[in-house]
């Protein structure tokens, strides 16, 4: 179908775009436009205004800040595939990226877009709550910062206020060889997780001294697996441990049954991704 009547805005600056959003009726910002786009197209959103942020250069770019890691909201999963920053300090974030969608869309699908939307089958919102990452976000009533473990409140809604806009990301960079991995079943090239499990952890001694884990597309949004978690810290991650873990992260899934199964299927899948992360992230783990 063909998106409805808008008026199209592409602003130079942040406090232009800021700007535009507040005094605009029905102004909704556009980054990659893989998920509004699509929504336009079926009329399932029909905003008067877009606001195209690609003209902003302070919404662009990877750089260090002291021990953290800033990603740019519209910088790109491509571009994150390409920094040497991220694969130094956080390749998790590179082997989420190549399991997302292809690269056509890879090319043009901005980290910001991924998280803010509360879509509960992107990838990056499980990955960022693992990792700690805090969003910092800006409106007419200026500048603050949400913990990812906040922001996602259900299905397409985060704690972003009318006006506000994602501008960057904020990761406090794991320290040296720590273990990670994201596991992620899916029908096809291109689709959403079945299930999917994002794991980073220390090893000290040959035992797990700290762990989180994210979940995908296992709920109305995605999840911290705080349980999950404790019961493999101060293990060797034995099949006891392992088997705690899947079944912690299990009774906080409750996903909906759908074409990529039903929901017991979703949820025994979800306990396999867990497993199956814990593994391979302890094997990287130095």
């Amino acid at each position: 179908m063909i998106p409805g009547q808008f008026s199209y805005h592409r602003p130079a600056s942040l406090a232009e775009a800021v700007n535009l959003l507040a005094t605009l009726e029905d102004a909704r910002p556009l980054a990659g436009g893989h998920s509004l786009i699509p929504m336009m197209k079926l009329r399932l959103a029909t905003p008067e205004n877009l606001i195209d942020l690609h003209g902003i250069d302070a919404l662009k770019g990877v750089r260090r800040d002291g021990g953290n890691i800033i990603i740019g909201a519209m910088t790109t999963q491509h571009e994150l595939l390409a920094s040497d920053i991220i694969a130094t300090a956080l390749p998790v974030l590179q082997e989420t990226s190549l399991v997302i969608a292809d690269p056509q869309v890879r090319y043009m699908g901005t980290v910001g877009g991924n998280v803010a939307n509360g879509d509960p089958g992107n990838d990056m919102p499980a990955l960022m709550m693992t990792l700690g990452a805090i969003y910092n976000v800006e409106g007419k009533g200026g500048a603050r910062s949400i913990a990812a473990t906040d922001f996602y409140q259900g299905a397409y809604f985060t704690a972003l206020e009318p006006g506000e806009i994602l501008t960057s990301i904020s990761i406090a960079a794991p320290p040296a060889g720590h273990g990670y991995a994201y596991e992620k079943l899916k029908r096809k090239i291109g689709d959403y997780a079945t299930a999917a499990a994002a794991v980073v952890l220390t090893m000290s001694g040959g035992k797990v001294a700290t762990c989180r884990i994210g979940l995908t597309n296992l709920s109305e949004t995605a999840l911290l697996a705080v349980a999950a978690a404790q019961a493999v810290i101060g293990t060797s991650l034995d099949d006891a441990a392992l088997k705690a873990a899947a079944a912690a992260a299990e009774a906080i899934m409750s996903p909906a049954g759908d074409g990529r199964g039903p929901p017991e299927y979703r949820r025994y899948v979800g306990g396999v991704m867990v497993t199956r992360a814990l593994q391979r992230a302890a094997q990287r783990a130095k």
